[in-house]
């Protein structure tokens, strides 16, 4: 339920609100905008079907949530919402671009690729020291040492860090190190997972699962909002279908939807929603045209050679290529980078 005051509401008003939300047991969120002050009441509403708000003078309206998303949707938020990385913001009038290797390998891999990607107006770099493989023979990161380069190379570039954590444990080691923590999408639904980067203070990218629907995937935000942590960032990463002639299918039917239903920045990642390195650029340019407010693209010095994910990665002039069409695709939607 959401509770819209009148402009001229005092806080003392707001007050007596999330007093009698309280009282019904109930959770109570305050939402102070530039006009007015929305309160929500998350829980049981039947609970409040007896209080009559709007015979409270200072109420202008009462509406119901009607997704089982509540905090995420745009029912309760109608607006879109800005989350701060390093000095960037994500969800505005610009595109914001993460990019970086799929893994850490060396200081030297990293530190090149890092400093490429930041000449080209990348606002801050991806890459994974802990690496979720279909095979167990797979490379599968430099784990605490990978976490130590990327550490070494933020330092040095300045540029902010993104990197998957899979565990609480592996979320406590990172902190120190990374100023966006990813769950990526084999752990959309790892509940314990998503409490614990609801209880810290990063920014959270989001990807959603390879065959989760999209309320499912809304659903996954709505548990790390819940714990305290509004500043999550949805991502697209392409989903499993029949389709073998590349790695997943990229829905950016997805974009529109959440959109439309969610206050939260959409990301897409087309190299793992492609698998090709071909199909990247053209995908991302459709992304942006399609009202994703962010791309996470893999770029490598030598993508034949890389530990992961090598059919995917783009080179270092590829992705200056894909910058240029990014640019070009967004000024025409009324959008900037």
């Amino acid at each position: 339920m959401i509770i819209v005051l009148k402009p001229n509401a005092l806080k003392s008003d707001a007050k007596k609100i999330v007093q009698i939300i309280e009282k019904q047991g109930l959770k109570p969120l305050y939402l102070p905008g530039v006009e007015r002050v929305v309160i929500g009441a998350l829980g049981d509403e039947r609970k409040l079907s007896s209080i009559d708000f709007k015979a409270f003078p200072f109420v202008d309206d009462v509406k119901p949530v009607l997704t089982p998303y509540k905090q995420v949707s745009r029912e309760f938020h109608p607006h879109n919402t800005e989350i701060m990385l390093g000095s960037q913001g994500i969800g505005g009038q610009n595109i914001t671009i993460i990019a970086g290797p799929c893994s850490v390998e060396s200081h030297d891999q990293l530190l090149n690729t890092v400093t490429a990607v930041k000449e080209q107006g990348a606002v801050a770099f991806r890459a994974g020291a802990y690496k979720p493989r279909t095979s167990p023979y797979s490379f599968q990161g430099l784990g605490d040492t990978g976490l130590e380069l990327i550490a070494a190379v933020r330092e040095v570039t300045g540029l902010p860090a993104v990197t998957e954590v899979m565990s609480v444990e592996q979320l406590e080691k990172s902190l120190s190190v990374v100023d966006m923590v990813q769950i990526g999408a084999r752990n959309m639904q790892n509940f314990e997972l998503l409490k614990a980067v609801g209880e810290i203070d990063r920014p959270v990218l989001l990807k959603r699962g390879l065959s989760a629907t999209l309320e499912e995937f809304l659903l996954a935000a709505e548990y790390i909002v819940s714990q305290g942590n509004p500043n999550v960032v949805l991502c697209e990463r392409g989903i499993r279908t029949f389709e073998k002639a590349y790695r997943n299918v990229l829905d950016l039917n997805a974009v529109v939807w959440l959109k439309q239903r969610s206050h939260l920045p959409v990301f897409v990642d087309p190299s793992h929603g492609t698998g090709r390195a071909d199909m990247v650029t053209p995908m991302a340019c459709a992304a942006v045209a399609a009202g994703a407010d962010g791309l996470l693209i893999e770029v490598h010095p030598e993508p034949s050679s890389a530990l992961s994910d090598a059919s995917q990665q783009l080179s270092f002039d590829v992705f200056a290529s894909l910058m240029a069409r990014v640019d070009a695709v967004a000024n025409a939607v009324g959008r900037s980078r």
